[in-house]
């Protein structure tokens, strides 16, 4: 996706921070991080989402509180905004010690690019179609690459997991990524939240008096503060996937890792082979599935393709669109930065081009970038078969058909890159 295309075609709600982030390429072909304003296919599947839930009224009771102004302690991390949580808390809590890593570097190096399509597993009892690997995982799989000790627990006890937070922070002053749900974070927009047990934050700092916590949600254009109630309530949200507090951080990372991953003199020999074996790791996740596993990587996406040839037949028309707007949500709404992931892998590619050197990489960048693109145009498309606007003679034989096409063109990308990066490996 171009830096010009980057949609701007709807307005936040009035006074929020949160913000959508991608990545998108300038004229030289150069990617960038890029603020937008929205697009409109994705608000309106999520707004369609939200007519069919039975919480509207409590929704619309809920207040927008955004407060950022903080007089407690806090820790000096400076606030990012990010495409996607999980990425943005990780990179914070690198960065406090002192390992400037970009988003797209934290994403490429734990292999957070994939694809599933869960039949069997629920969220607000719509089939899961995910287009990066599972929450947590990227954050065990990146400590262990780099060699950082790292911990994470959850807890029965809500004081237990409050004292444990506090401990962290106060006591060892170091910052703490918590998983909460985002339904009642006081500073999202109230015509925007869903249950959704699965949005990271990074925890900076208390106030005593007030008890209230400094927070960096990625998610936003800056630092915010919650209150304690409000903490334990997302911390421990309810559903299909409650958290019991889950929290992460880092113990302690080898002495000269900092230097060996400065930006502006990057040790191309250390970086190196992480990068290859993180790249490797990905294509086997996308393409060694086996058959009789239908669910995950590229067969995962010729599943859904199949699935969606069915859905009015087997669903009815209602179930069907709501089925297409689960797939549009989880491709464009959560974290993803645009395109499933797929323009921030581009973005890993291109970066880990020119720091280990290896010119052939940037290819590839182009390459998913293009990817992406079709996903993109998937769910632009897909947009106007849930509308069924007059005129619009789309169908679902014709959105599977696209994305039968994105599943090969995926299964020839992830199958050249793994050749590719192993001639490098010998």
């Amino acid at each position: 996706m171009k830096k010009k295309d980057v949609p701007q075609d709807l307005k936040y709600y009035k006074g929020s921070v949160i913000r959508d982030l991608t990545y998108a390429v300038d004229d030289e072909g150069k990617y960038e991080p890029v603020r937008s304003d929205g697009w409109a296919p994705k608000t309106e599947a999520l707004d369609l989402f939200l007519d069919t839930l039975d919480d509207k009224e409590e929704r619309d009771k809920m207040e927008l509180l955004v407060p950022t102004e903080f007089s407690g302690h806090e820790l000096k991390i400076n606030h990012r905004h990010a495409a996607h949580c999980e990425n943005g808390t990780i990179s914070s809590l690198l960065r406090f010690y002192g390992i400037e890593m970009s988003e797209p570097m934290v994403f490429g190096l734990a292999s957070g690019l994939f694809f599933a399509h869960l039949t069997f597993a629920k969220m607000g009892g719509l089939p899961v179609t995910a287009f990066r690997t599972f929450p947590g995982v990227l954050f065990k799989r990146i400590t262990r690459l780099l060699g950082i000790k790292s911990a994470s627990k959850r807890y029965l006890s809500k004081e237990k997991a409050m004292r444990k937070l506090d401990q962290l922070i106060l006591e060892e002053k170091i910052p703490v990524g918590c998983v909460v749900g985002i339904y009642d974070l006081p500073y999202y927009p109230p015509e925007n939240r869903f249950r959704f047990n699965g949005h990271n934050i990074c925890i900076i700092g208390k106030d005593e008096e007030s008890g209230d916590y400094r927070v960096l949600d990625s998610n936003a254009t800056e630092k915010v503060t919650i209150s304690r109630e409000d903490l334990i309530k997302v911390r421990f949200a309810k559903g299909a996937y409650p958290l019991f507090g889950q929290m992460y951080w880092i113990k302690s990372i080898p002495k000269d890792l900092p230097e060996h991953l400065r930006t502006d003199k990057p040790d191309k020999e250390f970086l190196r082979p992480l990068v290859l074996k993180a790249i490797k790791d990905t294509c086997k996740n996308m393409t060694s599935q086996p058959k009789w596993f239908p669910y995950v990587g590229v067969n995962g996406i010729h599943y859904l393709a199949q699935r969606m040839r069915t859905w009015e037949q087997k669903e009815g028309k209602r179930r069907a669109r709501i089925l297409l707007v689960q797939v549009i949500r989880m491709l464009e709404e959560i974290g993803t930065g645009g395109a499933g992931f797929r323009f921030v892998y581009g973005a890993f590619l291109q970066e880990a081009s020119e720091r280990t050197g290896i010119a052939e990489l940037n290819d590839y960048s182009i390459r998913i970038t293009e990817i992406g693109d079709m996903w993109r145009d998937f769910g632009y498309k897909a947009s106007k078969v849930f509308k069924r606007r007059a005129g619009d003679d789309l169908t679902y034989n014709d959105l599977a058909d696209m994305v039968e096409k994105i599943g090969e063109a995926e299964r020839s990308f992830f199958l050249e890159l793994q050749k590719a990066v192993e001639r490098y490996m010998k």
